[in-house]
């Protein structure tokens, strides 16, 4: 073909609905990122729909420049189209061909990129569109893989449900993905908007397992416990055994109720299918890691002496938080956690390597300030390095930010001065801490000094008509 006849091809690849051309990836993203999230981060598995994740897939492939693979892919997503959906195999094909006509085109196979795109248009054709028609197939289709791939467009997929639901009411396909759509753009506080939906997609499919775990979790949030635990365990028993997306979510629930043991059970029931999901692991170790603050925090070892429980389940924790660290490198403070293990069961060597790996992570503010606070400590009690344990402090409070670390720190900062004092009242560290925490209080008043005067300033003036008015 000629240069031309490319463009034209590619201009009306552009036309079409599927994933080459739904901006899946944000542009902050990379691809590994993408990937996996898509597939091992988001518990979302999307089950009910294998030519979805196909799709999906197919995508992930090309981009890697695996283009034959991708094919196999779309060649799946073709086979279970025509299993799961006989009555409408041309329309729910019609995302698969686009796809095809994609890959085909960056392989340089421009006649067989060609010929999808004529299947999709004898499709199209029949709706006065050459290209591209409008359907609650292709709307949901849309919904699902941006309900998938996508972090902060719930607000467009459900505007994808809605439109396919103005044709087809009761489909119950549509309504879950609506109601899951509600629930995620309602994630807190709950309110009652996201529970009517998750109620009526459960009505209209009434063996959705994943549904009703979601609307257990929504109803957890307004303190409706034992309703939620009814119908987490109600999903449970009617889910696929290889239905992760449900275990996972479902312990998440347990989680939050604080029955650490469920979680557990339910999580290595999901690792069977995940053996090498690192974040299955990292949600295991922090299980594990709860019930160890539970028992230190009640003081249950001293009264029960029962020791060997407590070191069985602080290793068990490490055990898991270690392996999700070694697949992947968390972000969600799992190196934090492991040197706050570690520092529980004296490894200081291993305890200290953590907390330097956490420092290299990129932290919000407040993570940071955390950070420094934990470290401090462990130089203070653990490595009795008092020095450091300044700097850290210092450190930790020279961040912008006002949380509940960086008082703790302000606190011990004048505690460890004062001391100093009582022996040596030209002791020029405790003299530099004071002045340091003089200045800082300073810079605080001044800032809502300048605050209040900004208010002030905002405050509309007085009306002159309105004085002129009442002296008359």
């Amino acid at each position: 073909m000629s240069t031309t006849t490319e463009k034209s091809l590619e201009s009306r690849l552009q036309q079409l609905k599927c994933h080459f051309t739904w901006n899946l990836i944000a542009g902050n993203e990379s691809l590994d990122e993408f990937e996996d999230r898509v597939f091992n981060k988001d518990e979302f598995q999307n089950g009910e729909c294998k030519a979805t994740m196909c799709n999906i897939l197919a995508y992930v492939k090309h981009r890697r420049g695996q283009n034959e693979e991708a094919l196999k892919c779309l060649g799946e997503a073709e086979d279970f189209i025509q299993q799961q959906h006989p009555d409408q195999v041309e329309v729910r094909s019609l995302v698969t061909w686009g796809n095809y006509a994609w890959v085909y085109y960056h392989m340089g196979h421009l006649s067989k990129a060609q010929a999808y795109l004529d299947k999709v248009k004898q499709v199209c054709e029949k709706f006065s569109s050459p290209y591209r028609m409008e359907s609650p197939e292709l709307d949901c289709e849309e919904g699902w893989a941006r309900l998938k791939c996508t972090r902060n467009q719930n607000e467009r997929v459900k505007v994808c449900f809605e439109k396919a639901l103005e044709k087809d009411p009761k489909n119950p396909e549509f309504t879950s993905g609506w109601a899951i759509a509600n629930y995620r753009l309602d994630y807190w506080p709950a309110r009652q908007g996201s529970i009517d939906s998750l109620k009526q997609a459960i009505k209209l499919s009434p063996h959705n397992p994943y549904v009703k775990v979601l609307l257990a979790l929504k109803l957890e949030m307004m303190t409706h416990e034992n309703q939620g635990k009814e119908l987490v365990e109600e999903a449970l028993r009617n889910a696929p055994e290889a239905a992760t997306d449900v275990l996972l979510s479902a312990a998440r629930f347990y989680y939050k109720i604080h029955d650490q043991d469920r979680a557990i059970q339910l999580l290595r029931k999901a690792l069977e299918s995940l053996p090498n999901n690192a974040y299955v692991h990292y949600h295991i170790g922090c299980c594990y890691r709860s019930k160890v603050l539970q028992i230190a925090n009640t003081r249950e070892i001293a009264l029960n002496g029962n020791r060997e429980k407590l070191q069985e389940l602080m290793q068990l924790a490490i055990s898991h938080l270690r392996k999700a660290e070694e697949m992947k490198e968390m972000h969600e403070r799992s190196c934090g956690y492991l040197a706050g293990l570690y520092t529980m069961t004296h490894q200081y060597k291993e305890a200290d390597y953590y907390f330097q790996k956490e420092f290299n992570k990129e932290l919000t503010p407040g993570l940071k300030q955390l950070l420094h606070l934990q470290y401090g400590n462990f130089q203070f009690f653990q490595m009795k390095r008092e020095d450091k344990a300044i700097h850290h402090y210092i450190e930790g409070v020279k961040i912008r930010q006002e949380t509940k670390p960086k008082e703790k720190m302000k606190s011990k900062l004048q505690k460890i001065a004062l001391r100093r004092l009582s022996t040596n009242e030209f002791d020029s560290e405790a003299l530099h801490i004071l002045a340091f925490l003089q200045e800082l209080t300073e810079e605080s008043q001044q800032a809502a000094k300048d605050s209040e005067r900004e208010v002030d300033s905002e405050k509309p003036a007085p009306s002159a008509s309105l004085h002129e008015e009442g002296d008359e």
